[in-house]
């Protein structure tokens, strides 16, 4: 009798191919599917062949193809094809058989495919998956949330093709929560991500166009920088980049790439998020804007000709400032952590979830994006406090600031003076200030809602609500 499949996979673009020789490599039998079967035919003839896949060419062969209770997962684009395909598998699948979206579906629509599918009898998992096509190939950050009873049935192959942590082998991998968990931290991930991303560039905006530092030297700075307290993939992709010759021009290749950023939208997402549950995340936002700004290149070319700026230059010691936008990246960077960790604290109050954030911190050290030494001294505040309101609460966290503010606000202030555009770094120093000022001029704001739409207002010397009567009749 034919061996039956481990679990079942629809979509197989990059990632979904990936996946599916991921789990193979660890001892699974895959059942696969693609709405044009031709690319089954060919992915079995090809990457595949020899290997424990079975291609089908209908969702009905691969449902028959899989063992009890059946596991599908969807490697589909996030949206309505999500849906159009839970309506095609569901129909071929029978009570207690479980259906898992690993793409980067919005987390509201896992929270309602869950309820819909879990009333129909059936088990969901919306799981993140982090790491890019090298990740799914080689071992992902995956998060996964939805039916609770689905977990023991999926774990060993979730855990077995994800990332392990290099200081101690655990996979990265971990239960997230009910229904929308999983997809909402990979949400936050990603805007993390953003606002990581967006700090780097600035680091490297300001040692190219202040200190005139060229890419080769940038190199090996970020080079440097990867052995220290930023050691990161993302800090170690950069110091690749800026190193790459272009061999056409023989000028650093990221001369020659255009400066406009795109966007999948899950930054967005995360800062609308942030504005629904009231979570101040500034430089997530920032970082979105950033990339906005970008695609406005047309328009930049233009107003560069006509719009003045200072003339100011810089003078002092470039060596000594390099160090100095090093402490302003750290620190900008736990601000930006602080916001992130920060909404998905106010989420599980929003939401009903259980969230362990020193987990969550864990299972990012590898496989991921975001991936870095920095995570681990995440997970150790949350070991130390799993209350912590706020990583700028914890001592290792506040320490780190203390020691670099002062270059941070140099950095900062120097961008201004000189017209150079750091908006997460900038953003990042107002979230600090904001958060460690105990009076904010929100009393003003107050009174004026008060004076024009009668909101009432609330007083520091006696509880209860007022209002006055602000214009004085003549």
């Amino acid at each position: 009798m034919e061996k039956k499949a481990d679990i079942g996979l629809i979509g197989l673009a990059v990632m979904g191919e990936n996946l599916v020789l991921n789990m193979e490599s660890r001892g699974f039998t895959v059942a696969v599917f693609n709405r044009t079967v031709e690319k089954v035919d060919a992915f079995v003839a090809g990457r595949a062949k020899g290997r424990k896949i079975i291609g089908c060419h209908s969702v009905e062969e691969l449902a028959s193809q899989l063992k009890s209770p059946r596991k599908v997962m969807l490697m589909v684009k996030a949206g309505e094809a999500v849906d159009n395909f839970i309506d095609l598998v569901k129909s071929h699948l029978s009570a207690g058989d479980i259906i898992i979206d690993g793409g980067n579906s919005l987390f509201t629509d896992t929270i309602r495919r869950t309820r819909k599918l879990e009333s129909e009898g059936f088990r969901y998992i919306g799981t993140g998956v982090s790491g890019g096509e090298e990740g799914a190939l080689h071992g992902p950050a995956i998060m996964p949330g939805g039916s609770a009873s689905a977990w023991p049935e999926v774990q060993a192959i979730f855990e077995k093709i994800a990332a392990k942590a290099p200081a101690d082998g655990k996979p990265c991998c971990t239960w997230i929560g009910p229904d929308g968990a999983g997809h909402h931290v990979k949400m936050v991930h990603n805007g993390i991500e953003y606002g990581d991303m967006e700090l780097i560039v600035e680091a490297y905006y300001i040692m190219r166009y202040v200190l005139g530092i060229p890419a080769a030297e940038q190199s090996e700075i970020f080079k440097k920088w990867n052995q220290d307290v930023l050691s990161s993939y993302l800090i170690e992709i950069t110091g690749d980049i800026l190193g790459r010759v272009d061999p056409d021009t023989g000028r650093p290749l990221v001369e020659v790439i255009l400066d406009k950023a795109g966007q999948k939208g899950t930054g967005k997402w995360t800062s609308q998020n942030a504005l629904d549950l009231g979570v101040p995340a500034p430089t997530i936002a920032e970082a979105v804007f950033a990339r906005c700004m970008s695609a406005l290149k047309d328009e930049r070319v233009k107003a560069a000709a006509i719009l003045p700026g200072p003339k100011a230059k810089f003078t002092g010691d470039k060596a000594a400032y390099v160090e100095a936008i090093h402490a302003a990246l750290y620190c900008s960077k736990i601000c930006s952590y602080a916001q992130g960790f920060g909404l998905m604290r106010e989420a599980a109050r929003e939401y009903k979830w259980n969230l362990d954030f020193g987990k969550i911190s864990l299972i990012w050290r590898a496989g991921c994006i975001i991936r870095a030494q920095f995570l681990q001294k995440i997970a150790d505040a949350y070991g130390r406090n799993p209350e912590l309101a706020n990583l700028l609460l914890d001592e290792y966290f506040q320490k780190s600031i203390a020691e670099r503010q002062e270059a941070w606000r140099q950095v900062v202030s120097d961008a201004a003076r000189l017209g150079i555009p750091a908006p997460a770094f900038a953003s990042a120093l107002a979230y600090y200030d904001g958060y460690r000022s105990e009076v904010l001029p929100a009393n003003l704001i107050q009174a004026q809602r008060d004076y024009f739409g009668a909101h009432t207002y609330e007083r520091v010397d006696r509880p209860g609500t007022y209002h006055t009567n602000w214009v004085e009749e003549k």
